[in-house]
């Protein structure tokens, strides 16, 4: 029998001496168990390892996302401000029209001033035939210039005309005026008086000129920004394509529904969608411009490859396949009307966005 020391003693060796320990477990008919447990207990301490890695990959995965999702608030947000100078361009253009107003009611009070003129010719017209010609052809050039007026460019130009051949019959009429200075000096002072009002619309034209020319400088600088904007978001385009989606949507007898960007997961990659709506699903892709083929196939396989991301990452087969383009080169054109009937794909084209599949 052994003491309790000794048995004490045996029990620490087996604890501390591994090579005992297996040993006693190989004399007992445990070595292999204890093999294989080890064994384990190594894969389940790599298995934690490996658990851990993955969970530290998913964290960074998760910033990566929400990151992305901060560069797209920040995009709508840009969008507001855009939308803020397209409104100041147009009450820009409202004050622009209220000046035309103001000029059509100068030209009226001209108006009166020449009917003026034609009754005080009238009566002299047995002295003045000459005179009384030369103002009927005035009277003739002003109504083609207000038959002319019926909108800001049409009007400005037309107004610029009429007034150069204003101005040859005025100085026509002047020249008649001189010959006859004596005999209807009071006809003159009419003729005058008429020459200054033509004087001061005169003034307000070139005014207006200047204006439209600043105007025009403005919007061309605006233009060039926001198309500029658009080459890099595709903004515009997006936000209008996901309106006529929504549309198109209802008629198809889905009410309620909203269309926007959106964005979906699928084998370990985000994709970015520019017209997306999950319940009914819908997928679309939006351009600018397509400029040849090569293009064309390029966007209807961007499209493809999207919404199979999208079927395989809701469940869901898709509703509607959408392909929003704002210009498309008449080469293209055939090619990207054809393709987009045979892919079952609704081409959506031009900046009224009209459905042409």
């Amino acid at each position: 029998m052994l003491s309790k020391e000794e048995k004490l003693r045996i029990l620490e060796t087996l604890d501390r001496d591994v090579e005992f320990r297996y040993a006693i477990a190989g004399y007992l008919g445990l070595s292999e168990i204890l093999k294989r447990l080890d064994s384990i207990e190594s894969r389940i301490a790599d298995l934690y390892d490996g658990q851990k890695k993955l969970l530290e990959n998913q964290v960074k995965l998760w910033e990566n996302v929400e990151k992305l999702w901060e560069e797209v608030r920040s995009l709508r947000e840009d969008q507001s401000k855009l939308w803020e100078e397209v409104r100041l361009l147009r009450e820009g253009q409202d004050k622009l029209w209220m000046e035309i107003r103001d000029l059509r009611e100068g030209q009226s009070k001209l108006w009166e001033e020449v009917r003026s003129l034609r009754e005080d010719q009238s009566k002299l017209w047995e002295n003045a035939e000459k005179l009384w010609i030369e103002v009927r052809s005035l009277r003739e050039g002003q109504d083609k210039i207000w038959e002319n007026v019926n909108n800001l460019w049409i009007e400005v130009k037309s107004l610029r005309e009429g007034q150069d051949r204003l101005w040859e019959e005025v100085r026509d009429l002047r020249s008649g005026q001189v010959k006859l200075w004596e005999s209807v000096n009071n006809l003159w002072i009419e003729v005058k008086s008429l020459r200054e009002g033509q004087n001061k619309l005169w003034e307000e034209v070139r005014d207006l000129r200047v204006e439209f020319a600043e105007m025009r400088r403005e919007q061309r600088r605006l233009r060039s920004s926001f198309e500029s904007f658009g080459r890099a978001l595709g903004v515009t385009i997006e936000y209008y394509a996901c309106a006529f989606v929504e549309l198109m949507l209802e008629d198809m007898g889905y009410t309620g529904v909203s269309v926007d960007k959106g964005f979906v997961y699928h084998d370990g990659r985000v994709y970015e969608i520019d017209i997306f709506c999950e319940d009914p699903l819908v997928v679309g892709e939006a351009t600018l411009y397509i400029r040849d083929r090569g293009e064309a196939e390029s966007e209807l396989k961007k499209l493809d490859v999207k919404a199979e991301a999208a079927e395989k990452s809701t469940g869901r087969k898709i509703v509607l396949k959408v392909l929003a383009v704002a210009n498309v080169s008449s080469d293209a054109m055939g090619y990207l009307r054809d393709e987009c009937m045979r892919r079952g794909v609704r081409l959506v084209v031009g900046r009224e966005l009209e459905v042409i599949v």
